[in-house]
């Protein structure tokens, strides 16, 4: 309840500024919101707009809050302004999926004692990457790549309102990386074609392929810069290993890595039946890397029946216990 009025107190305070600078600059609401941003942190406000902006972000200055109050203040503003845009691939990760992907995470087995990096090459506005990042007990950094100017200017101002390290790179992830290979990979992938096939050429999934998927291209990617023995959480299609393809798919993740998991999403979360998604849970080979007995497969009953799936919740942890058991006996 506490976090619920928190939340609900910050997305007034961001709104209320972000519609006001929206009007005075006469620019849209996603480009206020970023401006915003440093306003708040740097407690910063040019004279112009200082006598209203001082009042409605008042709240962000005169208390104390969470990272997650702050992020899913921030999570809402961004969705308010998707709304208004006309560019569908533009969205945001249900925060649902995105606290369980933070929960599977912290079942994952990483020393204490280190600094873990995580990776997102479908950053988008940063959303999920910190609520991961939020829930983690290890010490961690993250970074995250996009093509898209819009979204990495909002990663940016959403990392530094929750004052979380965050490397972000504005490319396309789909070509060669300047970064350093990550422990864990978190991601919700996009899905479709990618448009370039001679980019696609020089990855095994596309080989020879008339129309590569993204989502397939960005499994090999997640792969290409995660450490061994890393691991992977991605949100894919639920026919993932139905679709067409799928057999270089099939190939390059039994060549790279091993299937922890395959977890159906409550059908509830999408509109139609063709837009459910799963979350693929890998670990990439390496040393003291192996199969688990039998994968981690299930259907998630709706996050709301709080019965069925704090039963499910149980299952999924005893099940990890025991695979992390089997691994060092």
């Amino acid at each position: 309840m506490v976090l619920e009025t928190e939340v609900t107190r910050l997305f007034s305070a961001l709104d209320q500024s972000v519609q006001y600078l929206a009007e005075a600059e006469s620019q849209s609401y996603l480009e206020s919101l970023i401006q915003v941003g440093p306003y708040i942190t740097d407690q910063e406000i040019p004279e112009t707009f200082e006598k209203t902006l001082l009042a409605s972000l008042d709240p962000f200055w005169s208390g104390t809050f969470t990272k997650e109050s702050i992020r899913r203040a921030f999570q809402l503003s961004v969705l308010k302004g998707l709304k208004s845009t006309d560019q569908a691939h533009h969205h945001v990760t249900p925060d649902t999926v995105s606290l369980f992907m933070g929960y599977l995470a912290q079942l994952l087995n990483f020393k204490q004692e280190s600094v873990i990096t995580v990776l997102d090459l479908a950053v988008g506005s940063a959303n999920l990457i910190t609520a991961v990042l939020n829930q983690l007990k290890t010490p961690a950094h993250g970074i995250g790549v996009d093509v898209d100017d819009l979204m990495i200017r909002l990663a940016m101002t959403n990392a530094n309102l929750q004052q979380t390290t965050l490397e972000l790179f504005r490319q396309d992830a789909f070509r060669p990386l300047l970064i350093d290979p990550a422990d864990l990979v978190v991601s919700d992938l996009p899905v479709g074609y990618y448009p370039d096939k001679q980019q696609a050429q020089s990855f095994k999934v596309a080989q020879e392929s008339e129309q590569p998927f993204s989502h397939h291209l960005m499994i090999e990617q997640h792969l290409t810069y995660l450490k061994p023995g890393g691991y992977a959480i991605m949100m894919v299609p639920n026919t993932l290993f139905q679709e067409d393809e799928r057999h270089r798919l099939n190939q390059l993740i039994q060549e790279e890595a091993v299937i922890l998991g395959f977890l159906q999403l409550p059908s509830s979360l999408f509109k139609t039946d063709s837009q459910g998604r799963s979350l693929l849970i890998l670990q990439k080979q390496g040393e003291g890397v192996q199969k688990p007995k039998q994968a981690l497969l299930a259907q998630l009953p709706s996050f709301s029946n709080k019965e069925a799936f704090s039963s499910m919740l149980l299952e999924i942890q005893n099940w990890f216990k025991d695979y992390q058991s089997s691994k060092s006996n």
